[in-house]
């Protein structure tokens, strides 16, 4: 098959905006299903975990291959609660083009916004569709404007809506001039009724007007007032469309099956191929100055990105790649240049939501899922091992919650961390670890539903009765002063003793991160050792001294030192590094450092004084207050996470249960005293009862 006829696409949006229900009648169009599954029967195709179904939402993205006007469509259908934005950025890292789903009442909402500027982030090309036509409150025109204004999406309607809620009949094709009506599931081309004729020909005018700001030959036909020809100003629009100049706006009602068939056609001119997208650019191993690249044929030397892992009880751990360029053949050895291991290629699926068909090969823009992987995980490079590469990762967002789990029989323990290492394996932005001094399990994410969702699959998929505690705020230490410390760990005990000594200095290195500069002069220390003290610096980092949390931020100077040509080892100078890093970090007036939220809130008018009011109590600071639709307004928020436990019930209760929020992790910030005080006390009383 020709590479120009691939579309490896996603669908993303906010929640509830239709996104499964899009792909299921895509699904059914395609004829890859011969009948549709509903999100709220939990019969979906692409929603095919327990989890999923039971609650009615996508969790983890999924993908399928279907084909349409002699096309092949990869898609990847993905999550739309902000706890699993995860699954959004790895999806949006390996598509090419995506179809971003608005419900035509709530137009743009808050996490719309933050899928939008994902795809930003990548570059992805665009295109929109207006769903839930048929909804009482359907407006297309104003989920338009919403997408100019919120989103600045530049977005230009290709079709028209014939009707809106209950009147709602079929679509208008602005380039063709021709509508359409659906009925049994088919599309019937006729001519457009009367009343749209004029707001028909007035939209095609618009549009034509918009691309000439983009493509010369049309401005110059445009300006001669002369006939464009569909196919020169189609052509126009795809160009504009993957230069990211413009969002083509189409129409429909899913669940009633209108407009899929038109939308696919769209895919299928708008979005692009992989040879539109072109070469692929990545590092050189040894030189990160050094780019190359790598052209999606298959005579091209072999790269692929790994994106996601799924672990499949029937064969084991599958790795879903994204290969850019080059031949995949099953029994293949291929570089992990992110590890610098060679892997060897098990099997090779085509991968269709749970089912799975293997093939003995793969090419260029494929995307399929690899069986017999051992070392490759979310973000890895796979290259030909004479020709390396290092392509772009994955952004990872920090985990922002905790949670205490433990096995309720003891038996089950390690069960328990055999499965969290393949639950962490798959999702990077959950996290598990084992506190020897607590005897406790803590497990951190995105969200409360994020881990709700991880001890759910614990207890179903690896029958395992956990006990759960309460979830808890991931806080952070640093320090806030420039301070010297100076260590000698000298211990004498039969035969070799231990020595080493180091001087540090400690600098605060706001939002930088950790940072290890060695300033030794003169051999002090030995070369061998200055990696030692950096890892036992970073040890006890990742074990926290104020208060058992992770420290970040801090810039740590090895300027002097001795050591002993006996005595001195690795392990003294680890030693050593950690408790002078403890005894400065200490004196430089260490400080915790907690997660705040982006929080939006959609509330009707009447509500917006105690929404405000709730907000400002909880340690919240208003950022803006904007009008969303008739009658209801959007307030942007930063609130800390620790005041946000139980915010959805109390919200429903103030509203009548008729707002609605979203949340995203937004920065660490610092604790005010007097709140890091009770935490501190909090944190010591619970130890002491221990």
């Amino acid at each position: 098959m020709s590479l120009n006829k691939l579309r490896n696409i996603g669908i993303a949006a906010h929640i509830d905006a239709g996104k499964t229900t899009v792909t299921e009648r895509i699904l059914y169009f395609t004829g890859t299903n011969r009948k549709i599954g509903e999100t709220h029967d939990g019969a979906a195709t692409m929603d095919f975990m327990k989890q999923e179904q039971e609650r009615g939402i996508t969790i983890a993205s999924a993908a399928i291959t279907c084909k349409w006007a002699d096309h092949q469509i990869n898609l990847i259908d993905t999550p739309g609660h902000v706890d699993f934005t995860i699954e959004v950025e790895r999806s949006l890292r390996v598509i090419d083009g995506m179809i971003a789903v608005f419900c035509s009442v709530g137009g743009v909402e808050p996490q719309s916004e933050t899928v939008w500027n994902q795809a930003e982030r990548y570059r992805v090309p665009r295109i929109a569709f207006i769903n839930k036509m048929d909804r009482i409150g359907a407006d297309f025109d104003e989920a338009v404007n919403q997408m100019n204004k919120y989103l600045d999406a530049n977005a230009i309607p290709l079709q028209i809506p014939m009707g809106a809620e209950d009147s709602f009949i079929g679509i208008v094709d602005v380039l063709k001039q021709v509508a359409y009506t659906f009925e049994n599931n088919t599309r019937t081309e006729i001519a457009i009724p009367n009343e749209y004729k004029e707001i028909a020909i007035q939209v095609k005018k618009n549009l034509i007007e918009k691309i000439a700001e983009y493509n010369e030959e049309i401005m110059e036909l445009f300006f001669d007032e002369k006939e464009i020809p569909e196919e020169k100003l189609k052509n126009a629009i795809r160009q504009a469309t993957l230069k990211l100049l413009i969002t083509p706006v189409f129409c429909g009602a899913a669940y009633k099956n209108i407009g899929i068939q038109l939308l696919l056609d769209a895919v299928i001119d708008y979005l692009p191929s992989p040879i539109d997208v072109g070469a692929v650019i990545g590092h050189d191993l040894y030189d990160s100055e050094k780019s190359h690249s790598r052209n999606p044929t298959n005579s091209e030397h072999f790269s692929a990105l790994a994106f996601k892992l799924i672990n499949d009880p029937y064969v084991g751990q599958q790795t879903f790649i994204r290969i850019f360029s080059g031949k995949l053949e099953s029994g293949m050895q291929l570089y992990n240049s992110t590890k610098m291991k060679n892997e060897r290629v098990g099997r090779i699926f085509r991968i269709k939501a749970k089912e799975r068909e293997e093939i003995s090969e793969a090419g260029a823009g494929e995307i399929v899922a690899l069986v017999g992987m051992k070392l490759t995980k979310t973000g890895d490079t796979l290259c030909a091992p004479d020709f390396p590469i290092l392509l772009e990762s994955i952004h990872i967002p920090v985990s922002v919650i905790e949670l205490k789990i433990n096995s309720a029989k003891q038996k089950d323990k390690e069960k328990l961390g055999e499965a969290l290492a393949k639950l962490v394996n798959e999702d990077p932005s959950f996290h598990a670890h084992y506190d020897e001094e607590t005897d406790e399990t803590i497990i951190s994410g995105m969200g409360e539903l994020h881990l709700e969702i991880m001890v759910d699959r614990l207890k179903e998929e690896f029958k395992l009765e956990v006990e759960v505690g309460e979830p808890s705020v991931s806080y952070r230490e640093t320090i806030t002063e420039i301070v010297e410390s100076s260590y000698r760990h000298v211990k004498q005990t039969g035969g070799h003793g231990q020595f080493a000594h180091t001087d540090i200095r400690l600098e605060p290195n706001s939002g930088n991160g950790y940072e290890y500069v060695n300033m030794i002069k003169g051999g002090v220390i030995p070369a061998e050792y200055i990696p030692s003290v950096d890892k036992g610096v970073q040890k006890i980092m990742n074990r926290g001294i104020l208060a058992g949390f992770p420290i970040v931020d801090v810039k740590v100077v090895l300027f002097y030192g001795s050591f002993h040509p006996v005595d001195s080892s690795d392990m003294a100078f680890q030693l050593c590094g950690e408790q002078c890093f403890k005894q400065g970090f200490m004196k430089a007036k260490p400080m915790l450092l907690e997660p705040v939220m982006k929080v939006e809130v959609n509330t009707p008018d009447e509500y917006i004084g105690d929404v405000v009011g709730n907000l400002n109590r909880r340690r919240g600071k208003i950022e803006s207050m904007r009008r969303h639709r008739k009658g209801s307004q959007k307030v942007v928020a930063i609130v800390p996470l620790a005041e946000m436990f139980g915010y959805s019930t109390q919200l429903r209760n103030i509203t009548s249960g008729r707002a609605n929020f979203s949340m995203e992790f937004s920065q660490y910030m610092a604790l005010p005293l007097n709140v890091q005080e009770q935490v501190l006390k909090k944190i010591k009383e619970k130890e002491n009862n221990k």
